[in-house]
């Protein structure tokens, strides 16, 4: 049986809303929004019908965005319509821009709330058949990662679409703790060679001095400790994947090697003569501006073009709030499996936090504020007392840019995310006193990425002392 909310003061509203509905429905009557959302904890609705006064009054100055999200943090799914006077259209309108489903009018018309329900849920068939022909392309073990309510995310799910079944070098762009390699791994997942090795190389984690020995390989005596032959992962990787990630920091000897690699498919051991066949595709990952570092001769200007086969821009979370919810529920399912609690909830004044924060760790830095919160929290819901209070005083930094500045927009935003950047540095040093090694584990990235941070912003470690 399907469940029907009203929420309205006028019981002629009640009566033909109920009128509209036969056998198969059950229409509840609800005299406040407040009322609505308790009788929600205990009871699902597939409809919530409910006066637009009412709704605007509950939520003062926060706009109608703001009002209707404490149902959807109950049933992200739920179809919301507005009942509007009919001097209020207007207003009407604006709550189905910030996400009702649609409105009706007063007098309530039964034929016009029959059409209205029928209509949505129509739409809603429409766009689960066309999911459902989007997702016959993903393996079901994708599944989690591809749910998205994201615009710019679902174009990066089509970009990838596209790429995974080829053999393309494909460059994934994006800030650090994005899910570049939870992409990587998709794109392989995907591919023809899914049966094959998948190979992951942090190439900024791993010394200069090692570098080309740990892709590549070595021949015993190649140098100071090489007792034995090794095998790189480009060998290990044969027939497979291998993502390179932080592919900016590879140095100038290791780019010449990939570039042979990515032109003759091939390349040599370290202190070999011996030409070996590179039959692996390669997935390569960057939060650095790869063409910027060709013009400051940082970076080979040829490598960068064979790199750059296929680009894929993958968006921070600040451009996918509306993520957030299914990628908590993501996290906590993952802990709930490997720890020994039971946690299958948040608070909504946490929720409302990450909304509002402005995420410079992405991804991956929820993921640890919500693993450090597991293992806090002592009820069967995280609540704010198991995260940093911080996240609940958290704005982001004001930044001044005259309107009347030559900056193209995407220079105004990289802008803005350095002052967040480092704003975020400077919060996270103090609190750690200037210790790197547990600032960076805290940050979700490596002592050496965290030095070179430092390192731009002309940060000192001894400054947040004692």
């Amino acid at each position: 049986m399907r469940n029907i909310f009203v929420v309205s003061k006028q019981q002629e509203a009640f009566r033909a809303i109920s009128t509209s509905f036969g056998k198969g429905y059950r229409v509840d009557e609800a005299p406040t929004k407040d009322a609505a959302i308790e009788m929600l904890r205990k009871k699902r609705a597939d409809f919530v019908f409910i006066d637009l006064v009412m709704l605007r009054e509950s939520s003062p100055g926060d706009g109608y965005k703001a009002a209707l999200e404490p149902f959807w943090n109950l049933y992200p799914t739920i179809e919301i319509i507005v009942m509007s006077p009919q001097e209020m259209i207007r207003e009407a309108v604006m709550a189905v821009k910030a996400g009702a489903s649609d409105y009706i009018t007063y007098p309530i018309n039964p034929e016009e709330v029959k059409h209205v329900t029928e209509t949505v849920h129509e739409s809603l068939l429409v766009e689960s058949e066309l999911g459902h022909l989007r997702d016959q392309f993903w393996q079901p073990a994708s599944f989690e990662f591809i749910r998205t309510k994201s615009a710019v995310m679902n174009k990066v799910l089509d970009r990838i679409r596209s790429v995974a079944p080829t053999r393309s070098t494909v460059l994934l762009v994006g800030d650090t703790g994005t899910g570049k390699g939870e992409l990587a791994k998709l794109i392989h997942r995907h591919s023809s060679r899914r049966d094959a090795q998948f190979i992951s190389v942090h190439c900024g984690a791993i010394p200069d001095t090692l570098l080309e020995s740990e892709l590549f390989g070595h021949e015993k005596g190649a140098f100071t400790g090489a007792v034995n032959r090794k095998l790189g992962k480009f060998e290990i990787a044969r027939g497979g994947t291998i993502f390179l990630d932080e592919i900016g920091t590879l140095t100038p000897s290791a780019q010449i090697k990939l570039l042979q690699i990515l032109q003759d498919r091939t390349f040599q051991r370290v202190g070999g003569e011996a030409t070996i066949e590179a039959d692996v595709r390669v997935v390569a990952a960057t939060n650095t501006d790869l063409k910027k570092m060709c013009e400051q001769g940082q970076f080979r200007r040829d490598l960068y073009y064979r790199l750059n086969v296929f680009p894929i821009e993958v968006p921070p979370l600040t451009e996918r709030i509306e993520d957030i919810p299914h990628l908590v529920e993501v996290f906590l399912k993952r802990m709930n499996r490997f720890g020994s609690k039971e946690i299958n909830d948040v608070h909504p004044q946490v929720l409302e936090a990450f909304r509002n924060y402005p995420w410079p760790g992405n991804i991956r830095e929820l993921e640890n504020l919500m693993e450090r919160a597991y293992i806090l929290e002592l009820t069967s819901m995280l609540t704010p007392e198991s995260f940093p209070s911080e996240l609940f005083e958290s704005k982001v930094p004001h930044v001044s840019i005259s309107v009347d500045t030559p900056l193209i927009l995407a220079e105004v935003r990289h802008k803005a995310m350095e002052e967040i950047e480092k704003s975020y540095l400077n919060r996270l040093l103090t609190r750690k006193r200037g210790r790197i090694k547990d600032s960076a584990q805290e940050a979700g990235i490596t002592t050496r990425q965290l030095h070179k941070l430092m390192k731009k912003y002309d940060i000192r470690k001894e400054h947040y002392k004692l």
